[in-house]
This record gives C-alpha cells, structure tokens and sequence, in this order.
C-alpha cells in the first residue's frame, strides 16, 4: 500500500483512539512512527511492530533471514531490544515443505541472532508466499527513538548502504551482474542491532530505518515530525554495488513511482542530480540501515565506537531550520 493510500485509511482509527484516551500509549497512530510503544511501569515499555512480504530473493533461506531482519529494525528504529517473535507467513497449498521449512528457518535464526524467541505464529494458503513477523520489544520509557528531535547543526548519519531494492528488482529482471545479488543479501540480512546499541550509548536526537518509503519518504518524516530539514550531500550517500548502473538502465520497481509521487512537493533536488539518481532515492528499500540525527559534539565519539565494533557509519547530510528535504551534490 503507498503511502498516499495508507494515511487515507488510517484517518478514520486516528479518531478512534485518541491518545488523551489511551495516556500509556507513548507512540501509536497520532504519532506515526517506525513501532507503537506502551508504557507498562515508569521503567518499562514494550515495542511493537509487524511486517510481512512477497521474496525478495529466490533462495528460501535467505527471504525467511531478510523478511525478520526487516521486521525486526522497527523494534530497533525505537531503540529497544527484541524480546519475542511470531510468524506471519501465507504458502501455496502445493509449495515443497521443504522450501517453507528453510523460510521458517532463515526467520527463526536471524531472531535468536537477534537475542529474541520465536514462539509460534499463523499461516494461511495463498497463491503467492508471504512472510514476516509480529515482533515485540523492550525499551525504558525515557530512551524511546523518534523519528522526530533532530535539531539543526545536527549530522545526518547512515548506517546501511542504499540502494537493495533495484538491485532485487534486477535480480527478478535476471539482468543483474554477479556478485551484486549477494551483497545485497548480506546488507539486509544484517541486524540494526549493533548500531542502535552504539546510538544510545552516544546519544542522538532522532533516529529512524530506511525501508519500504526510500530515503528521501522517510527523510521527509524526519523533517515534518522534527520541524526542520533534511539536507543530503548526494556524493555522500553510499550504495551497494551495482544500484547506481541498475538505475541508469531504469529498472525502478513500481514503489519507486509511488514514493515519488507522494512525497516529491516536499523534495528538492540541486539541478547537478540526473533524474536517474533522483528516482533512485526514490526506491523502498528492505531491511535498510538506521538514519539518525546527532549532536556535532558527539560525532567523534559516534565514529570511533562504531569503528570499534566493526559498524560502517556514513555522514551523508545535515540538520537544518527549514522544512522537507533538500538533495545537493
């Protein structure tokens, strides 16, 4: 669904649960972020997110191991940790139990790598699989990660490269060139979890994951929730092998289109950026990296934990007073 389409539909809960209603729903509809956030005691609060898509990939495994690493980033997106996962899969009637044991598996060790316990699930026959996870989370209540606080002078850092999303697109197409695939596999499958621990160990003022609404979807939130804006420095910005050539040959997927069409009025881009490259940060992306606002002073010390861990950490914009989002060379 685009996201035109999910905030018309979502209107009408939005007035169904008022938050002055529901005080220990710290984040839900009336906030719109990544995962809704309940306060259980002044020192706990459960996080809770679901997701579920098509293959990305052809290879079981790694579909079941990329589908709960998506789902999962919610939970890290609001800082917290992974407590408990359930599968949310839809089968062909006919597919090989073999295949659906391996999507099954691929889901269920990336959440032990995660630290959480898969417990159960539903499925249902369909056509076409589906899978993901209903994943729930913990966070103390006053560490909570919004897409909203950035505050300008603040640095703009990544922590994924973009750009997965054309090449699965290129990929399905059989127009990819070797070894591009992989790598793209090896990104999304990598957990957020170690750059979130790094996140709230330094300290940084919004903090949300790159998925289905591109860079510049999700970089727009940041702004509107935040009252700021976004500026992206295009040389900057890092993607995985293969995305910019996939662009320029146009094998956007159709969320490309939708993404733009959304939130284009609210983009500008410096005339120096080709119209390929534009749409390219456009694209959804699956299981994308965290985008995250800090303070200049603390970016020193941001570099050097991550670098200690073996986290890649890209400055890729700035903090700025303003609204939307602006994309320079």
């Amino acid at each position: 669904m685009g996201p035109e389409t999910l905030a018309q539909v979502l209107r009408p809960l939005r007035e169904l649960f008022r938050p002055e209603a529901y005080p220990d729903l710290l984040v839900g509809l009336e906030v719109a972020d990544d995962a809704a956030v309940y306060r259980l005691t002044d020192d706990l609060a459960i996080i809770h997110t679901v997701d579920f898509f098509p293959p990305v990939v052809d290879d079981p495994y790694d579909y079941g191991a990329v589908a709960a690493a998506n789902a999962m980033s919610d939970i890290y997106a609001m800082g917290g940790e992974v407590i408990l996962a359930l599968s949310i899969a839809a089968f062909p009637s006919g597919m090989p139990p073999e295949i659906t044991a391996e999507i099954l598996r691929g889901g269920g060790e990336k959440v032990k790598e995660a630290g959480g316990i898969l417990a159960g699930g539903h499925t249902i026959d369909d056509e076409e699989p589906k899978y993901g996870l209903a994943v729930l989370g913990s966070i103390h209540p006053d560490r909570i990660l919004t897409k909203g606080g950035g505050q300008p002078g603040d640095i703009l850092v990544l922590t994924k490269p973009l750009g997965v999303g054309i090449v699965t697109t290129a990929a399905k197409a059989d127009v990819d060139q070797p070894g591009d695939l992989d790598k793209a596999v090896a990104s999304m499958a990598r957990l957020n979890r170690t750059a979130v621990r790094i996140l709230q160990q330094i300290g940084v003022n919004a903090c949300t994951d790159v998925t289905g609404f591109a860079l510049l979807g999700h970089g727009t939130e940041m702004a509107e929730k935040g009252g700021v804006q976004l500026a992206f420095s295009f040389a900057k910005l890092p993607f995985v092998s293969g995305a910019q050539a996939y662009a320029e040959d146009w094998l956007f997927p159709a969320g490309t289109c939708h993404n733009d069409d959304f939130y284009n009025h609210m983009v500008q881009f410096d005339a120096s950026i080709s119209e390929e490259m534009q749409q390219l940060l456009y694209t959804p992306e699956t299981s994308g990296g965290l985008l995250a606002a800090v303070a200049p002073e603390r970016l020193p010390a941001l570099q050097e934990a991550c670098d200690a861990a073996g986290q890649k950490l890209w400055q890729v914009g700035v903090v700025r007073k303003g609204e939307g989002v602006v994309v320079e060379p």
